[in-house]
């Protein structure tokens, strides 16, 4: 049993996400580890940023830890977990289970030194590394991210991001306007997302005269 970590989930939460993990192969050794042990020891790494090798002994042995992590990732275990609790935080704040509307912005963040894959120069944010696009709903609740190098324009980037949507048009069937700042304007762009995936991009632009950052109307929950 591990010990009392801030970072594990309660019996509550365990008991909501335990369903939604893939359950034993029917051939094989049985599985003997307990997994909510395993999705805390996930969770403490997440938290912490501390090594795989340094998980706290309290724990199941690290490479039993990391074996999970990477096979739920590699089947969309992870995937399915998120879009679930997403519908299940909706439903239970009174809306519907899918977004009518959403917001979409990017970030430019510096890349670790191992990560030698999608880095590019951010010449506006005077960055070396990673953008990351993301797609949030009317609550902030993500729908979908896109990571590029930082080099990539925004609405390159957005384009990425909204094809994503598009595969996935069946998960998200009544999204039909997004939110964006400034920097996404433009009028060809704006006809080829109406034409390309049936969505009406709507620019909230800054206060006139306002200075430094500025929280803005419907696109503050992606901020």
């Amino acid at each position: 049993m591990t010990s009392d970590y801030s970072t594990n989930l309660t019996y509550d939460q365990w008991d909501l996400l335990f369903p939604l993990l893939p359950g034993p192969k029917a051939t094989g050794r049985p599985r003997t580890v307990d997994l909510y042990e395993v999705i805390n020891a996930i969770l403490y790494v997440l938290v912490t940023s501390c090594a795989w090798s340094l998980l706290p002994k309290t724990f199941p042995p690290y490479s039993t830890v990391y074996y999970y992590f990477r096979q739920w990732k590699n089947d969309g275990t992870w995937k399915r977990v998120h879009d679930h609790l997403v519908t299940w935080v909706r439903v239970s704040e009174d809306r519907a289970p899918t977004p009518s509307a959403g917001a979409l912005d990017s970030q430019s963040v510096p890349s670790a030194v191992m990560v030698s894959q999608s880095v590019g120069y951010d010449g506006g944010k005077k960055i070396k590394g990673r953008k990351r696009f993301t797609l949030v709903d009317s609550l902030g609740l993500l729908v979908a991210v896109k990571v590029v190098a930082a080099s990539v324009p925004e609405r390159d980037g957005a384009k990425q991001l909204l094809s994503v949507v598009h595969d996935e048009r069946e998960r998200l069937p009544r999204l039909g306007l997004i939110w964006v700042d400034g920097g996404f304007s433009g009028v060809d762009f704006f006809k080829t997302v109406i034409d390309w995936f049936v969505i009406v991009l709507e620019v909230v632009l800054r206060p006139q005269g306002a200075k430094g950052f500025v929280l803005l109307p419907r696109h503050w929950v992606v901020e």
